[in-house]
């Protein structure tokens, strides 16, 4: 692309384990992206490959403040997206998803561009019917304490749907299901991260509950292809669209799973399920295969694979520097 057909692309959350791919993808299609974040969960370690890359260019900022850029596109993932962080400061969380969306969109609308919102499948809560599809509005807590992350994301969605409505801004919102792939924080508290990273030190693999709640795992490329693909789309579908794979596992499952592939000699052990856990989690993706002709392509087996080898190395480094 010349100068005056690239795309300028704004990533809040960029340094996080979806942000850098989506940035990796961005560049790789010509676009310059400038990458915010205020590194609370985010790493720079995620974009050391992309330091010296002429196209792109990293802000530490915080959402919840305003920002004043020049952009033709932006990209909101911005939030602390596993129960153990945003748990951590829960009221930091709503204030990133309800400040940080008005923020972005205050922006949106000043540029008169086109903005895409990380929305979750948390928004469903602990759902009564399954698959969960967009039409269903959720079975949550609002006093919780997920309801952080849950009530922030669906205030988000709100806020995003108003702005489009008063103030004509072109929207897109994405709810994303369990997403896994190199680069997820390996501390994190979700079980794909928890699980390997238990195997591969050979201790106990925790589960909360029994393991027969079930999940559906999305890998990292499918998803990021499902956000530039509603990114696309024209200015009439503003979404909510379900982003995540179908496939449905439990819990369980995942585990014996993650122990074969390792070749781990970790056990299973069984802790209580914690408040408002969902029990299961499986996307309908119709919408998104008629409106998107999106559909996941990376079986579980093959994504756990270079997950684990990435996770490997991650152990290794450790171990090197003693960490």
């Amino acid at each position: 692309m010349n100068y005056h057909d690239r795309k300028r692309v704004l990533v809040t959350g960029g340094a996080g384990f979806l942000g850098s791919h989506l940035i990796d993808r961005l560049l790789a299609e010509g676009a310059e992206v400038l990458c915010v974040d205020n590194l609370f969960t985010g790493n720079k370690r995620n974009l050391d490959h992309l330091i010296n890359h002429p196209r792109f260019e990293f802000m530490r900022h915080d959402v919840c403040l305003p920002l004043f850029v020049e952009v033709d596109q932006i990209f909101n993932l911005a939030c602390p997206a596993s129960p153990v962080h945003y748990q951590y400061d829960p009221v930091q969380t709503t204030k990133t998803s309800v400040h940080g969306a008005i923020n972005m969109l205050g922006l949106a609308k000043r540029l008169k561009c086109k903005i895409l919102q990380a929305s979750t499948s948390e928004v469903y809560g602990d759902p009564e019917i399954h698959p969960q599809v967009e039409s269903y509005w959720g079975n949550v807590n609002p006093i919780g304490i997920r309801s952080c992350y849950d009530e922030g994301k669906r205030c988000a969605e709100t806020l995003f749907f108003d702005y489009h409505r008063q103030h004509k801004i072109e929207i897109k919102v994405a709810r994303i299901f369990n997403t896994y792939g190199p680069r997820m924080h390996p501390a994190d508290g979700r079980v794909v991260s928890n699980f390997i990273m238990q195997a591969l030190r050979n201790e106990d693999i925790t589960i909360f509950g029994n393991g027969s709640q079930t999940r559906s795992f999305c890998y990292y490329e499918d998803l990021i292809d499902g956000f530039l693909r509603l990114m696309n789309t024209g200015p009439d579908f503003t979404g909510p669209v379900n982003l995540g794979n179908p496939g449905e596992f439990t819990i369980k499952e995942l585990a014996e799973l993650v122990i074969d592939m390792t070749g781990s000699s970790s056990k299973l052990t069984f802790n209580d399920l914690p408040s408002d856990d969902p029990t299961q989690r499986k996307p309908d993706i119709s919408l998104a295969e008629s409106e998107l002709d999106w559909q996941p392509k990376v079986a579980l087996k093959a994504g756990l694979q270079k997950t684990i080898e990435y996770f490997e190395q991650f152990v290794r480094e450790q171990d090197d520097t003693g960490s």
